[in-house]
């Protein structure tokens, strides 16, 4: 990988021309392990760009280090662009390149007329959750049990393709701030978890009765989940059923995700969805 000082050269540009979007197929398998029947193919990529999807790449030279791609769509009967995918090479992560190319979609969609930006990520994800949550600011109150199906062939769908669907207002003032660097005044305090991670990194379920008692909820989840599945699969699944209820429950009784805030306790870390009661829509 280029040296640290140099990340700032790596330039971010649309990608138009098939033999970059061949690189993309590639980029797919080497990040998720995605085989190529389950590749997202340049005939696709060519139609939905004509289309008015968005199509952007990272780039260190000539080599094509990160890419990030999404097409226009509705969402609860609104216009929206629903970003499907993200990624970028292994050595190049922890450099800001995923912030940097969803800034760029973001540009890049609002030119376009549209306010609203959707996509899903994996709830037990904690960097995920975090850069989703603090750094952009999005919001849900969708759940979506195995999206992607009980068998996907990606090696990081050992407990499942259980997702969150996110809303990203893309014009708000809330959202303005936090790409901006202003961080939410948040409070973790916020009584007993729906699910809390135990000394050993296994899930406790709570009481629903205890957990929803307030305006405020939350719920726990381990700093590494993919630790958890390679060493104890058993217990990621755990992590699975439970975190798949509380969120359920927490929705269906409507609250939604709001937040999230990393922790340290008695040396342990763990991930902290902060969750809200209320709508969606009057929030952002």
């Amino acid at each position: 990988m280029c040296a640290a000082t140099e990340i700032s050269d790596i330039t971010i540009r649309e990608i138009d021309e098939v033999a970059q979007m061949r690189a993309v197929e590639e980029l797919q398998k080497e990040v998720w392990g995605t085989p190529d029947l389950d590749v997202v193919p340049l005939t696709h990529l060519v139609a939905t760009r004509e289309a008015g999807g968005v199509l952007i790449g990272a780039y260190d030279g000539e080599t094509l280090v990160g890419f990030i791609y999404g097409f226009p769509g509705f969402d609860r009967g609104r216009l929206a662009h629903h970003s499907h995918m993200l990624a970028v090479k292994p050595e190049y992560r922890n450099s800001d390149l995923g912030r940097r190319l969803k800034l760029a979609q973001r540009e890049y969609v609002i030119a376009q007329g549209i306010g609203l930006m959707t996509w899903t990520f994996d709830p037990l994800q904690s960097l995920n959750a975090h850069f989703n949550f603090t750094k952009l600011a999005v919001l849900s109150d969708r759940y979506l049990i195995n999206f992607y199906g009980e068998d996907a062939a990606s090696f990081l769908h050992r407990t499942g393709t259980d997702r969150l669907w996110v809303s990203w207002f893309l014009i708000t003032e809330r959202v303005n701030d936090r790409i901006s660097g202003v961080s939410e005044d948040v409070n973790p305090n916020l009584g007993r978890p729906l699910v809390e991670v135990e000394v050993d990194d296994s899930p406790r379920r709570n009481r629903l009765t205890e957990g929803l008692a307030h305006d405020y909820a939350s719920i726990e989840i381990p700093a590494n989940i993919n630790a958890l599945q390679q060493e104890r699969l058993d217990t990621a699944l755990r992590w699975r059923e439970d975190t798949r209820w509380a969120f359920i429950e927490a929705i269906k009784a409507g609250y939604f995700v709001a937040g999230f805030v990393r922790e340290t306790r008695d040396e342990q870390r763990i991930g902290r969805y902060l969750l809200r009661k209320g709508k969606v829509l009057e929030f952002a």
